[in-house]
């Protein structure tokens, strides 16, 4: 059964071979995390070890990445050793993450998509959230992307506002 777990060196191939599809798959935008990572240099199992230590190091104040402006946790959604898809939770939000972005952004690796992971990474996610300290968690999503509306409507997800192309719900995390 897939669950969250924290990013481990253990499925370098795995996370390998999920950036691969991503890069290939031609209906969504390649996600922020893909974009982020250059995966002919994390071959090398101690390059990769680096990634992960700082994907780990975002959680803190010191360890979060510039370019986010807050800290963030990373978990992988994953079954033995395959990784499935990527969840981030934002600690807290800037007023660009309030009307992009949001608290919690996932992504479901192509190759497993539609068997219901985003829906079950989600609701396994808000626990975490509420451990944070959030009582809500602000998602956002493209008016177009039906199946992340699905999902965010699915766990609870309440509809708040439509701002242009993005809509924002609150989804309650107990």
């Amino acid at each position: 059964m897939p669950e969250l777990i924290k990013p481990t060196v253990r499925l370098r191939t795995s996370f390998l071979a999920a950036v691969a599809e991503f890069h290939a798959a031609s209906d969504q935008p390649v996600p922020w995390f893909v974009s982020d990572v250059d995966p002919a240099a994390l071959t090398d199992p101690g390059a990769f070890a680096g990634y992960v230590e700082r994907v780990l190091a975002e959680r803190t104040e010191a360890g979060m990445r510039t370019d986010a402006g807050v800290p963030m946790t990373t978990l992988w959604w994953a079954e033995g050793g395959e990784l499935l898809g990527r969840l981030a939770i934002r600690h807290r939000l800037t007023p660009h993450l309030e009307r992009v972005g949001g608290h919690i952004g996932y992504d479901v690796r192509p190759g497993a998509r539609r068997r219901g992971h985003a829906t079950a990474m989600l609701a396994a996610a808000l626990p975490v959230a509420a451990a944070l300290g959030l009582t809500g968690a602000l998602l956002t999503c493209d008016d177009a992307n039906t199946a992340s509306r699905r999902v965010i409507e699915a766990n609870g997800g309440r509809l708040l506002a439509t701002d242009g192309h993005k809509l924002r719900y609150l989804v309650p995390t107990s």
